[in-house]
């Protein structure tokens, strides 16, 4: 096997946990090392610090599988990480729908495996995974006993290893649309034609946590709830509106939602089942709204949700304009000045919680200022739509994107908003995406829940 020497100056991530080492790290190399085989890691001194497979047509040129001796990844290797890769799912997720392997996290870089039940994605993005490609789906067969393996490596990042991008059934029978459970709620998911692998897991601990947004909104609408007595001496809490009529309506104290950015429709799935009263469910794909749709109504949840496929940005300034047109026409009415002129704004409407959960804006660090520019952009015009005292739930999965510098541009455009926010919630990715401390990369996922303030009104 090839020795990779490293370089005496280097920086010493790799002992502190990280799993890559790059081109300009390495001093020397001894033996013949083949593009995607494995080689031994060792510092100036020669001595062992870990085994990687090796491809020096990648910036990454070594990436660590094992911090021990290592003679090659064989279908006993790949068993052995994904029986460990399942026990911890199984520890944390009650449901069989979650992310099985997490590439560098779970040991394995440049593999992701993702599991919708009894159907596996997988995708496989670097050469020295690629050579292997047989021994992983015997692995998978063998530890996960699915009935079929996809695999959706139809991404860019191959090509910078040289690689083809594919997409194609590897095992057993792939139905194209699978369904599963994630925290109670039916999803389908289009394995072939979805974004990445289908479905995004990695919010699925956060899409739980906004349920206490949506109850508690009744009392705005002047909805009280009043004792009447029952058929027997025993009084029932009754909800009645501000002119003394019953509700009737089930979710009156629900909140109104907007989701952006829908995809599959997974936030409005949660805010329907933790009693919203209506959603507006949007994405500027088609056929992200046909799919968002299609997990409403396997639901139940199709009277409370309404779909719009538009651009969000779009859609968002238009609502805000409406709104700001609306002010400025009841100043007007108040000044007896003349309103009968229609109004040029198609919007103007305002929601208790808007979601913000957009694809990565900053995919390059070379991005990041563009990528600044559009998350100031989309919560700037997203909290101007949230009732006085509601809620602004905000993403962002774009690692270059660190999380003070996403705070900071949501802070500027709070002040551009005249708003005053307060963070009530601040997560990262679930547990199926565990992250090993010293790999800046896996935090990726920033979340953050906001309770939206007008400073004049405080």
């Amino acid at each position: 096997m090839a020795s990779v020497i490293l370089s005496r100056s280097r920086r010493k991530r790799l002992e502190q946990g990280h799993p890559w080492i790059f081109s300009n790290e390495i001093e020397t190399i001894e033996g013949e090392a083949q593009p995607g085989e494995l080689v031994e890691i060792l510092n100036h001194q020669r001595k062992y610090l870990a085994t990687g497979y090796y491809n020096p047509k990648s910036q990454i040129s070594v990436r660590v599988v094992s911090y021990r001796p290592l003679e090659e990844m064989d279908e006993a290797f790949f068993t052995r990480r994904f029986k460990e890769c399942l026990q911890l799912r199984e520890r944390f997720v009650e449901e069989k729908a979650y992310r099985l392997v997490y590439g560098e996290a779970d040991f394995l870089p440049g593999l992701v495996v993702d599991r919708f039940g009894d159907v596996l994605v997988i995708q496989v993005l670097t050469l020295g995974m690629d050579l292997r490609r047989e021994q992983i789906v015997k692995a998978l067969v063998q530890v996960i006993q699915p009935i079929g393996i996809y695999e959706r490596s139809d991404v860019s990042v191959r090509e910078m290893e040289g690689l083809e991008q594919i997409k194609e059934p590897l095992y057993g029978t792939c139905p194209r649309h699978v369904t599963v459970m994630e925290n109670g709620l039916i999803i389908s998911v289009d394995i072939e034609e979805g974004q990445k692998t289908g479905y995004f897991f990695d919010q699925r601990e956060n899409r739980a946590s906004i349920e206490p947004l949506m109850t508690g909104w009744g009392a705005r609408s002047g909805i009280t709830l009043q004792e009447v007595a029952g058929d027997t001496d025993e009084t029932r809490l009754v909800p009645f509106n501000s002119k003394g009529k019953e509700v009737t309506f089930p979710y009156w104290d629900g909140a109104t939602v907007l989701e952006c950015f829908s995809h599959t429709g997974s936030f409005t799935l949660h805010a329907c089942k933790y009693g919203a009263k209506k959603v507006t469910c949007l994405d500027i794909s088609a056929h992200a709204i046909e799919s968002a749709k299609a997990n409403v109504e396997l639901n139940g949840f199709g009277e409370r949700v309404e779909f719009v496929v538009a651009d969000a940005f779009d859609y968002l300034r238009e609502q805000v304009k409406g709104v700001d047109e609306r002010k400025v026409r009841a100043q007007a009415s108040e000044s007896k000045a003349d309103t009968s002129v229609p109004m040029t704004a198609a919007g103007g409407r305002t929601w208790d919680v808007v979601i913000l959960d957009p694809p990565a804006f900053a995919k390059t660090k070379s991005a990041v200022k563009g990528a600044t520019r559009g998350y100031k952009d989309i919560n700037l015009h997203g909290m101007k739509l949230v009732n006085e005292g509601g809620y602004l739930v905000t993403a962002s999965c774009s690692y270059h994107m660190r999380p003070e510098l996403f705070l900071e541009t949501i802070l500027d455009a709070a002040a551009d908003a005249g708003k005053v926010l307060r963070l009530v919630e601040w997560r990262a990715a679930g547990k199926d995406h565990p992250q090993i401390l010293g790999v800046e990369e896996g935090h990726y996922l920033k979340f953050a829940v906001f309770e939206v303030r007008s400073k004049t009104n405080l």
